[in-house]
């Protein structure tokens, strides 16, 4: 029996995801981003479905770890990198790459004394702000570590693009013309070896500027827009999970009746009023609005009252048939979760990673 509350998945469009992506960026490597457990979709499960990917990227050394375990041989860059000497050694074991980042990990590095032990990107912080080198730190930095026997020749380069989701802020140009001129500047001798990466899915979408010898797309490759103003499917993406849920209750109500914790939805008119099982305790979001569209017998109909931690509230009227056990969809068939995210004034990744572990997880072929 399936729970009321279930996620259904087509690893099938993860897969056509990945091709979208490499159509965008046909003379680049492709780094697939699985990070926060596959963006909520499953780490391993996600990683089958990417089998074709040149590489994977994760946050931390254990996803990486998990991955290995699993029999996953690509590339795998963990993108914190390390912060510690036991860290690693864990990366070195598990033959993980290490993105490096700041001047701890240079000491780390140049403490040790085995031969090319540990693969690294090296990474340039062009504006983000968040993690990496400045421009004038850059070289003297790729010098020390270049004089690391521990490090694997050669060393990848990457930076982080801030605003590419604005296709409209020339932040994203000047965040990559400030990438390529610091490489041709302060660091000479650069081979084709010492390989390149820049666009994450914005800039694979929508910067070209941004193609080098490596991309890494993460949110598109679950069918999700990475820009505010269009879903994944006007761009070509097939959206990979839907979240589902049934009726469990439909009642009456009459004028000026309230519904929900603090009574913030008050009925103008009589109302027929839809409970469907699903709450913020599965992963749907606690601050979306009265009106955000709900699918009833795959029907819009509007959310009415506050998310509460198992349900939800739906105004029936342009459904009065329905009744208890009634299949209701949160997103998916034609609700696109953007739409979803923008109700709640949040974005889709926090929707798909924020999916709890009550929700059951059904593979399309499995139904």
């Amino acid at each position: 029996m399936i729970p009321a509350a279930y996620a259904v998945l087509n690893l099938d469009a993860a897969a056509h995801n990945l091709q979208q992506a490499r159509r965008c960026a046909p003379d680049a490597k492709l780094m697939a981003v699985i990070k926060a457990n596959g963006y909520g979709h499953g780490l391993l499960r996600i990683a089958k479905a990417l089998q074709d990917a040149d590489a994977f990227a994760v946050a931390r050394v254990d996803e990486g770890i998990r991955l290995r375990k699993s029999g996953i041989t690509q590339r795998i860059a963990v993108l914190e990198g390390f912060t510690c000497a036991d860290e690693l050694d864990e990366l070195v074991r598990y033959q993980l790459d290490a993105v490096v980042h700041s001047f701890t990990q240079v000491a780390i590095f140049e403490g040790r004394t085995e031969q090319d032990a540990c693969a690294i990107w090296l990474k340039l912080d062009t504006g983000m702000n968040r993690l990496g080198f400045k421009p004038h730190e850059f070289n003297a930095v790729y010098q020390r570590l270049n004089r690391c026997s521990f490090i694997k020749e050669p060393i990848r380069l990457m930076t982080h693009l801030a605003n590419a989701d604005d296709k409209h802020d020339p932040a994203t140009l000047q965040q990559i013309s400030l990438f390529n001129d610091t490489l041709a500047a302060f660091v000479p001798g650069l081979q084709p070896s010492n390989e390149r990466g820049i666009a994450n899915s914005a800039g694979i979408l929508a910067w070209p500027e941004a193609l080098a010898d490596w991309v890494r797309p993460g949110v598109m490759l679950y069918g999700i827009s990475p820009f505010p103003d269009s879903t994944g499917e006007q761009l070509g993406l097939k959206p990979v999970m839907e979240l589902h849920s049934r009726l469990i209750a439909v009642k009456s109500l009459a004028k000026g009746d309230k519904v929900g914790y603090s009574g913030t939805w008050v009925c103008e008119k009589p109302t027929t009023l839809g409970v469907a099982a699903i709450g913020y305790g599965d992963g749907y979001p606690r601050y979306a609005k009265a009106g955000t569209p709900v699918l009833v017998n795959g029907q819009r109909v509007p959310l009415i009252g506050r998310v509460s931690m198992d349900m939800i509230t739906v105004d029936l009227e342009t459904q009065p048939q329905a009744k208890p056990g009634d299949p209701v969809t949160l997103w998916g068939g034609g609700l696109a979760v953007e739409e979803i995210a923008l109700c709640a004034d949040t974005i889709p990744y926090t929707l798909v990673c924020g999916i709890t572990q009550r929700v059951r997880i059904v593979e399309k072929s499995a139904l």
